[in-house]
């Protein structure tokens, strides 16, 4: 008999154990009667009088489901949303999540469609697609105020997409290819403007070179003739004709050993002079 019960109480020990993970809390119930909070790891519970209700604390996802939402300009996108949220961990946000809402999850998935339908259906869809974070933004907001009382922190909603109806979709794929034909033509048309500004700023450096070289060696010429003119009328004094003929001679002797000068002429002088030989006297 001794035996029997202590098998008995030994089924019912282990009957009302309870290991609670550090991911979870839980709520113990007696006869439907909140009666404690339990914290991870060995708990224990009066079986077929006390239940014990564990809850998850780590951040979880849910989908609030695609749906058709009518834009301010009458065109129906199809809008889908994920809302990531976590029950906080202490006794009244866990007990609040159990008592002051009915499955939050499903509650949420609910409220951030309903949210979604008000902000989209005052947008356009152009500044629907171009304000995401303005709609994560209002989103988050309305969904941390309305659960606020349900010991929910709503840690971020993400808008996973926007999209118009496929003959919309495809006007608008139409356009920003037209957009994007315009900019390259533009830039193409840019680049020959430029190559062609290159070429006339290099055509007038290379008129400007030759320009400058001849005027460079017009310069040059007119220094000789300058020196030269400066020569006849140091040495040559009255004597213009006899240096033409000096010249005429200088040409002559280029291509000839030999040379007859009439004598009893200045020129004679003017050649001894320049050979060394003293003038003849007249």
């Amino acid at each position: 008999m001794l035996w029997i019960i202590l098998a008995v109480l030994i089924v019912i020990f282990f009957s009302g154990v309870r290991i609670i993970r550090p991911t979870h809390r839980g709520l113990v119930e007696r006869l439907g009667k909140y009666k404690k909070f339990a914290y991870p790891g060995f708990n224990w519970i009066i079986p077929l009088i006390d239940r014990m209700i564990s809850i998850n604390i780590t951040e979880q996802m849910v989908d609030a489901q695609p749906q058709e939402i009518i834009t301010n300009d009458n065109l129906n996108a199809r809008v889908d949303a994920q809302v990531y949220f976590k029950v906080k961990d202490d006794e009244v946000s866990v007990k609040n999540s159990q008592y002051n809402v009915y499955n939050y999850k499903w509650q949420i998935v609910n409220l951030a469609r309903t949210t979604l339908r008000n902000i989209i259906g005052t947008l356009t869809l152009k500044s629907a697609n171009s304000e995401r974070d303005k709609i994560n933004s209002e989103l988050l907001g309305t969904l941390s105020k309305e659960t606020h009382s349900w010991g929910i922190d709503i840690v971020r909603t993400e808008l996973k997409e926007i999209d118009p109806p496929q003959d919309v979709q495809e006007t608008m794929n139409k356009v920003v290819k037209a957009e994007n034909e315009k900019i390259a033509a533009l830039d193409f048309a840019n680049a020959l403007e430029r190559q062609a500004d290159g070429e006339k700023r290099a055509e007038i450096k290379k008129a400007e070179g030759i320009k400058q070289g001849k005027i460079l060696q017009a310069e040059g010429e007119a220094e000789a003739i300058k020196l030269v003119n400066e020569a006849a009328n140091k040495y040559f004094v009255g004597n213009a004709q006899l240096l033409r003929k000096l010249e005429a001679v200088e040409k002559s002797l280029m291509g000839n050993a030999k040379i007859v000068i009439p004598a009893g002429t200045e020129l004679v002088n003017v050649v001894g002079e320049m050979a060394g030989v003293l003038p003849l006297k007249k």
